[in-house]
């Protein structure tokens, strides 16, 4: 329907749904519920189908990666939309370490005196996207090490660590050669880490078809798979942040490390499509590919070394050369009652392509939220607690905009930050998804009775059952792993978190084929997901804002904690330790408890009308649990992570490890260092539960 219709509807829906909606647990009083569900059903009117196509079609004219002029267009395009909607706005620069590529080549030899020839790494345009056919970012993967090296090819299936185990068993060793890796089961910089400690020289990243490409569906354009040519950049760093300001801002005068001892590959990596490697991969001997390592392409597979032989050529920018600047954009509404308290909702804005679904549909989502709360703001309806809008730069580089922002102003972020909402590449698809943490689950959860799906047919909710689903305690959110800009706020200081999205099963991530033209064809054609996933964080956002008493659920955060004590109990015993966990079940426990008497106690003082000063108090105090979950000096595979409850896996990159000091521990095989970790984790557990029992005496 067209928006003027819409509105009365979802008007009418809300406010009906108003009295099971001040059921959950949302912090709000009785007394304000209907002025809330009003707000909220306002909100639900703004986002526009046809907004949100406009924004896309700008935004994706071009590639924009990080460090280069397409990108700072894009900042001023963002700055002068938030401008005209009437909101506070400033950008923030930063000077980090970018290495854009000078020479990405590479040379096939198929066997003993043939000759060596070029391969065109490049993405072919294809028919009726203009784009496609316009500049493109080099095929490169980013902080991936210069170098000119000729070797064998292997062939490592998706280049973890059981892959090279196999090989091993296989009498077949990588060392001295080129090794090629599937994408896939793990972050690419995992794989360049494996590849490099296993002895290759080089590293070729290639999308098999089983994957992504025609074994899945039709390819581009006919389709949305990845066609022969398309390719996946992405950096291969692996910690967050610019790696020569490690822990610190990369601002005006900033220490940095030298470049030979950053934290990067010491190979050259090069990304290619299936059609270049079906070229060499067909052309390996040695051993038949083991069970689960067959791809897509018609051919068996073989994991050599050779008679294939492949020559890399890379070489990046150097030393000041290479240092480039980076903005992030904010738009800021002022809260009326606690605007010392900040709800922040970001996207990255940089593309290693058009980037239409990574991260212009994130992009857009936090437009078309702050275009809708603008619009209430001047209808004179303000948020109760300051709302601030980002788009984060060189995220995908490593994290950059988002942690040098955070390291930056962590006093500051630590102090007023209640919540960060995150979306990255949210709109390609119909299929929802969350992720976020336990305490902002059921919140995230009950909002989905109030959006209309984007196929029009009930609401997010109940497109969600139909998945196949009858049970609805089956209807579960992810928890956050790695690979976007929420690791800084929950990783690294325990700020709650979450992100929403539609998707479906494409092949154009990182590729010249993420453009307008996929979007509108395949990915989102009435950009009807783009309005509900705008709709769904404008709800998020609204009732972060304004509920008296922040909206997090300690109870659920203790339960769903103390879940994963039997998968800890698990891992222990593979390793048949003798590591008692039931001090930490029962921490987890009272923890829970604790969350259910605040429950409890914060209904009936909102049912009172609790005075603004001691929700405040209340609200200081609900920051301190899941910050309470982290340390200063962090884990000891990676301190920058600070958490105790979850962190994206050391050898995977993007899923998720509960009770990461004491499970690596386990994976370490250490278990004097498991124990000592369980014991202080039992001790951080117990400080976040003194503090949900502190916010609930200042209830009283």
């Amino acid at each position: 329907m067209p928006p003027r219709r819409y509105a009365p509807l979802l008007s009418c829906f809300v406010t009906a749904a108003a009295p099971a909606w001040l059921s959950a647990q949302t912090g709000v009083a009785p007394s304000v519920g209907a002025t809330e569900a009003s707000f909220e059903a306002r909100l639900l009117t703004i986002p526009d189908t046809a907004s949100a196509r406009l924004m896309t079609r700008t935004l994706s004219a071009s590639p924009h990666m990080a460090g280069t002029p397409a990108q700072a267009a894009t900042r001023d395009y963002v700055i002068a939309q938030l401008r005209s909607w009437g909101l506070e706005t400033w950008t923030k620069e930063y000077l980090v370490y970018l290495p854009q590529p000078e020479v990405v080549s590479a040379w096939l030899t198929t066997g003993p005196g043939s000759t060596a020839v070029r391969l065109n790494l490049d993405e072919p345009a294809v028919r009726g996207d203009r784009t496609s056919a316009g500049p493109q970012v080099p095929p490169f993967n980013a902080y991936g090490h210069d170098g000119d090296v000729t070797a064998p090819v292997v062939y490592v299936n998706t280049g973890l660590g059981t892959d090279y185990r196999t090989l091993d068993s296989l009498g077949v060793s990588v060392r001295g050669s080129i090794v090629v890796a599937r994408y896939g089961r793990s972050f690419r910089g995992i794989k360049a880490r494996e590849a490099e400690n296993h002895g290759a020289v080089g590293l070729i990243l290639y999308s098999d078809p089983l994957d992504d490409g025609y074994v899945r569906g039709e390819v581009y354009p006919r389709g949305p798979m990845r066609p022969p040519g398309g390719i996946q950049r992405g950096t291969v760093m692996n910690p967050s942040g610019d790696p020569t300001t490690p822990g610190a801002p990369s601002t005006a005068g900033a220490v940095r490390l030298p470049e030979d001892s950053l934290p990067v590959p010491r190979i050259p990596v090069i990304p290619m499509g299936y059609g270049n490697a079906r070229r060499f991969l067909a052309k390996l001997a040695g051993p038949a590919a083991p069970e689960g390592w067959q791809g897509g392409l018609p051919f068996q597979y073989r994991v050599g070394p050779g008679p294939a032989r492949l020559r890399l050529k890379v070489r990046s920018e150097r030393g000041a050369g290479a240092l480039h600047p980076i903005w992030n954009t904010f738009g800021i509404i002022r809260g009326t009652t606690y605007p010392d308290e900040w709800v922040v909702v970001g996207a990255h804005r940089d593309a290693w392509s058009p980037g239409a679904g990574d991260n212009v549909s994130g992009t857009v989502t936090v437009l078309e939220t702050a275009r809708a709360f603008a619009a209430l703001a001047r209808a004179a309806l303000r948020p109760a607690r300051t709302v601030v809008f980002v788009t984060w730069d060189a995220e995908e580089w490593g994290l950059m905009g988002s942690t040098e922002w955070v390291e930056e102003l962590e006093d500051s972020v630590n102090a007023h930050v209640v919540a960060y909402i995150n979306e990255d590449d949210v709109a390609s698809g119909t299929r929802f998804a969350a992720a976020a943490s336990p305490s902002l689950k059921p919140l995230i959860r009950d909002l989905t009775h109030y959006v209309p799906e984007p196929g029009g047919h009930g609401t997010v909710y109940d497109a969600w059952l139909r998945e196949g689903l009858s049970d609805t305690s089956a209807l579960r959110l992810d928890n956050l792993g790695g690979g976007s800009d929420f690791a800084a706020f929950t990783h690294h200081l325990g700020i709650p978190s979450a992100s929403v999205s539609f998707g479906s099963l494409n092949g154009v991530y990182h590729s010249m084929y993420d453009s307008y033209a996929w979007m509108t064809r395949f990915g989102d054609r009435g950009y009807r997901a783009h309005r509900a996933v705008a709709q769904l964080v404008s709800l998020a956002v609204a009732r972060l804002a304004n509920a008296p008493i922040l909206p997090l659920d300690c109870a659920a955060l203790g339960g769903e904690l103390a879940g994963y004590v039997t998968d800890l109990d698990s891992n222990l015993a593979a390793r048949h330790w003798s590591v008692p966990t039931a001090a930490l079940l029962t921490a987890l426990t009272r923890l829970a408890a604790a969350g259910q008497a605040f429950a409890a106690a914060r209904d009936s003082a909102l049912a009172d009308d609790l005075p603004a000063v001691r929700a405040a108090q209340v609200n200081r105090w609900l920051m301190q649990v899941e910050r309470r979950l982290t340390r200063p000096q962090g884990l000891v595979s990676r301190p920058w992570n600070r958490s105790l409850e979850f962190a994206s896996d050391v050898d995977n990159g993007y899923s998720t490890m509960a009770f990461p000091s004491v499970n690596e521990a386990i994976r370490f095989a250490d278990p004097s260092t498991a124990e000592r970790e369980l014991a202080d984790l039992v001790n951080h557990v117990d400080q976040a539960r003194e503090a949900v029992e502190q916010a609930t005496a200042a209830l009283r």
